[in-house]
């Protein structure tokens, strides 16, 4: 295979069907690369001793896409050698134990990928315009990001 035949590429998704991990991780895949690393967030059961039901995403989806690129971008500055990245997020409901968002990175080396893979969910939860809501049995709750900019310039 020639160089020019498996160039970088990022595949971003937003979508409200389930997330596969398979899916994600084949995207990213290079005869290139010695390492693929992934995040997987799935939806757990419980939050500060409230039994959660399932969460709901909402997204601002061309400026979530738009934000997701630049992180893309950021990420092959800091680490040139990182070959594919993916990033796919879930929106609508996404029940206990499924995926909500699967991140995957390709690069030579693990140091690189696990560390772009580390960055690419941090500033995803920071700066991406994704909003989640919890749903308990009897109530539910618009969850920020600690992480989130917005949320912190008010305070």
């Amino acid at each position: 295979m020639e160089e020019n035949e498996d160039v970088p590429k990022d595949f971003i998704k937003l979508k409200s069907e389930k997330l596969s991990v398979d899916e994600v991780s084949e995207l990213v895949v290079s005869p290139y690369c010695g390492a693929v690393s992934l995040f997987i967030g799935t939806t757990r059961n419980n939050f500060e001793g409230k039994k959660v039901i399932h969460l709901e995403y909402e997204a601002y989806t061309s400026m979530a896409e738009t934000e997701i690129r630049k992180i893309c971008r950021d990420v092959r500055q800091k680490w040139p050698s990182v070959k594919h990245i993916a990033v796919h997020h879930r929106l609508g409901v996404v029940p206990i134990t499924e995926a909500s968002v699967i991140i995957a990175v390709s690069s030579p080396h693990r140091a690189e990928s696990l560390e772009a893979v580390m960055y690419c969910i941090n500033t995803l939860k920071a700066s991406v315009p994704i909003w989640k809501k919890e749903i308990y049995e009897d109530e539910y709750s618009w969850k920020e990001n600690k992480e989130c900019f917005w949320a912190n310039s008010e305070k």
